[in-house]
């Protein structure tokens, strides 16, 4: 993998002991289990962050003061597409959505006594989180704006009510951070609250596991109800009235950590198309040397390397500071449809076997689907890009003509 020249030594030693993990024991596993973690086996996530942890490798994106290894932005896209390289390298370096997520919100928002009781055992992998904000029709999706759930004031806390769906890791989390509404009606942008809330807090339920394409999500995704479920006023994260402005400090580098493990996915999908066409002849030929399958394989490389560069320039936006909205949108977008692209490709070169258990790249082809609609879906991050090129052109108007 192409390192930028930028790259502490540190981080690329990093990369590669994350390289072995994943070729020596994280593999394998994968290959045991088939990929499919999503009724979550404890034993397994434990296995795997136990070699990782033994590694030196667990928790690079947390900061060392919370049992993490603290690299930037830019650090962890080039650690997080080498552990992405498997479907279980994520799980194994404790990298993996929603947790990786969660930590890095609980660290910019969270109190000193919050992130001893929630970030510091989430980083060491003792326990599990997800984020609660989706619900369904007309609830919060890809316009959180929608959130229906209430949180209302009680004596010393909050009362929470409403549903949640498609919260991933719920099964088994031992926390929830919860959006729920403490001010204002649906539709409004303003007035969300984030709430910790311990999942074995009465009032809170897991109704169902949602059956899904995807299977490679440790726990996969379930449907929650708040109903009646008070918490104390030490369990609201960050300021009442803030939730939705904490999102986006959540939303804009976790749709960036997407794309960086999933890169390392599509160079795998990469690896097995190039070794098919390197062995298999057709046509009293191997398939390397058709015409039709250099262009499919050239158009994977393109699509994996300017990913890579959209995730690397998004990175330094990210750790200059800045906001980071547009260029995140941007590279969600494109890596998501890329990393299918390279999936597909992939299959179509191996042929039979590229749909056959013998491979896992029809495995990767249902994993990556989903990309494409978490963490918004391309239609909505297309819309927010064309917005604000409209706006940026609409200032640029006005300073010319005045």
């Amino acid at each position: 993998m192409p390192i930028p020249i930028d790259t502490d030594p540190s981080v690329t030693e990093l990369a590669e002991r994350t390289r072995q993990l994943v070729r020596d024991v994280v593999i394998p596993v994968e290959t045991e289990t088939g990929g499919r973690v999503h009724d979550g086996p404890e034993k397994v996530r434990r296995r795997l962050q136990d070699a990782a942890r033994e590694a030196g490798l667990l928790a690079p994106h947390v900061g060392r003061e919370w049992g993490g290894l603290g690299l930037n932005t830019l650090g962890q896209a080039v650690v997080f597409e080498e552990a992405g390289y498997s479907l279980l390298g994520p799980l194994a370096l404790n990298i993996a959505a929603p947790d990786e997520g969660n930590m890095h919100l609980l660290e910019k928002v969270a109190t000193q006594e919050q992130k001893r009781r929630y970030l510091a055992p989430l980083a060491a992998g003792d326990i599990r989180s997800c984020f609660a904000m989706t619900e369904p029709a007309p609830g919060a999706g890809s316009d959180p704006s929608a959130l229906t759930t209430t949180a209302t004031p009680v004596p010393g806390g909050w009362r929470i009510d409403g549903r949640k769906w498609f919260i991933s890791g719920a099964r088994g989390a031992g926390f929830a951070i919860c959006m729920a509404r403490t001010s204002g009606a649906p539709g409004d942008r303003g007035g969300a609250t984030m709430f910790l809330v311990d999942t074995d807090r009465p009032g809170m339920t897991i109704e169902r596991d949602i059956d899904t394409l995807d299977e490679g999500l440790f726990a996969g995704h379930s449907e929650i109800v708040f109903d009646g479920c008070v918490v104390g006023d030490d369990q609201v994260l960050g300021e009442v009235d803030r939730g939705f402005e904490y999102a986006q400090v959540r939303l804009a580098p976790a749709r960036l950590t997407h794309c960086m493990r999933w890169l390392g996915l599509a160079r795998r999908a990469q690896d097995i198309a190039l070794e098919r066409a390197s062995t298999r002849e057709a046509f009293g030929s191997r398939l390397a040397e058709l015409g039709m399958v250099q262009q499919q394989l050239a158009d994977s490389e393109i699509d994996i390397a300017a990913s890579r560069a959209l995730i690397h320039d998004t990175a330094r936006v990210l750790d200059s500071g800045a906001r980071g909205a547009q260029e995140s949108a941007i590279a969600k977008t494109f890596v998501a449809e890329a990393v299918g692209r390279v999936v597909d490709r992939s299959v179509q070169i191996c042929g039979a076997l590229g749909i056959s258990s013998d491979v896992p790249l029809s495995r990767f082809l249902r994993e990556v689907r989903a990309f494409r609609i978490y963490d918004g879906p391309s239609e909505t991050h297309r819309w927010a890009i064309a917005r604000r090129a409209v706006s940026r052109h609409a200032r640029r108007r006005e300073e010319t003509a005045t």
